[in-house]
């Protein structure tokens, strides 16, 4: 089996048990604030993130170092990952679960739009196009102006905006840190942050049961198992030849979402989702083209 394939399986794999995850946030979410329940995914959420650490030569090879010089920036990624970890998990609780993964995807519009300021990208006709078409396939879906629009309905496009806002911060720290170390103040920025959001907001509140803690815990497993497979699957081939089945969150998340929470929302999702990841696969496309050829698009 080449490294390609196994990158494939076991992208398909952590992007079913990531919709799992969703799932189990959406069932504690009856019991439970956002808030607290993203603390506890970042609570789990360093376990994988020591092993990748440990596990990676690239760490070893450096000198095992623990200090960087844009330490500050990489806590601050982590911050944005708490906020949109935060939008998402208050969604989760409140739409069809299929619905909020399908707007989350919606990061790399938000992505190509916020590397133009930050950046200073350029970005040519093809990926303009593919932003407008994303923009066009949210607005389909949130419908705003109908009864059916709601403020809930932006959270998920807040979350988005709060991953995209992470992965800007990703490309102005320097590539010479090793990913892994950089994931580890990442992570800890997240746990910070969601331990600041919970404080100020809604506070923390007991856990009423031995069953809900097996669930926490196994939503924080399978998180955690889901992020540690998708890293591995980033390690073993180009990103661009796997990205595109980031997309199968969809028909997961709306199986998981039709089998356990009796939800079908195909005319909400259609033809906005269409739009969605088409407007994807064309920026996912383009960045996989060389340099002198990203100019022009």
């Amino acid at each position: 089996m080449s490294n390609v394939t196994k990158a494939i399986l076991l992208n398909l794999i952590a992007t079913f048990l990531l919709a799992v995850m969703g799932a189990l946030i959406k069932l504690l979410g009856n019991y439970y604030p956002a808030q607290e329940l993203s603390l506890f995914r970042n609570i789990f959420g360093m376990i994988p993130t020591l092993i990748i650490l440990f596990w990676v030569r690239e760490w070893h090879q450096s000198g095992r170092p623990i200090r960087i010089r844009q330490w500050k920036l990489a806590l601050c990624r982590g911050f944005f990952v708490a906020s949109a970890q935060f939008f998402f998990f208050l969604s989760l609780a409140r739409m069809e679960l299929a619905t909020v993964s399908t707007l989350v995807l919606a990061t790399p519009v938000f992505l190509t739009l916020l590397s133009v300021p930050v950046l200073k990208d350029q970005v040519g006709p093809v990926r303009w196009f593919a932003v407008f078409i994303g923009l066009a396939g949210v607005i389909l879906i949130i419908r705003p102006g109908t009864d059916i629009f709601t403020l809930i309905a932006v959270m998920p496009l807040l979350a988005a905006l709060g991953y995209a806002a992470s992965g800007v911060v990703v490309r102005l720290i320097d590539k010479s840190v090793p990913s892994a170390l950089l994931n580890l103040y990442s992570q800890s920025g997240a746990l910070v942050g969601a331990f600041i959001i919970m404080q100020s907001t809604s506070g923390y509140q007991t856990v009423q049961s031995l069953e809900h803690w097996l669930w926490i815990l196994a939503m924080g497993t399978v998180g955690g198992c889901g992020v540690f497979l998708l890293t591995l699957s980033y390690r073993l081939t180009q990103p661009s030849n796997i990205a595109p089945f980031g997309y199968f969150s969809i028909p997961f998340s709306f199986f998981l979402g039709w089998m356990y929470f009796d939800e079908a929302p195909l005319d909400l999702l259609f033809p906005g989702v269409i739009l969605i990841v088409l407007s994807g696969l064309l920026i996912i496309w383009r960045d996989q083209k060389g340099p002198k050829q990203l100019e022009s698009g």
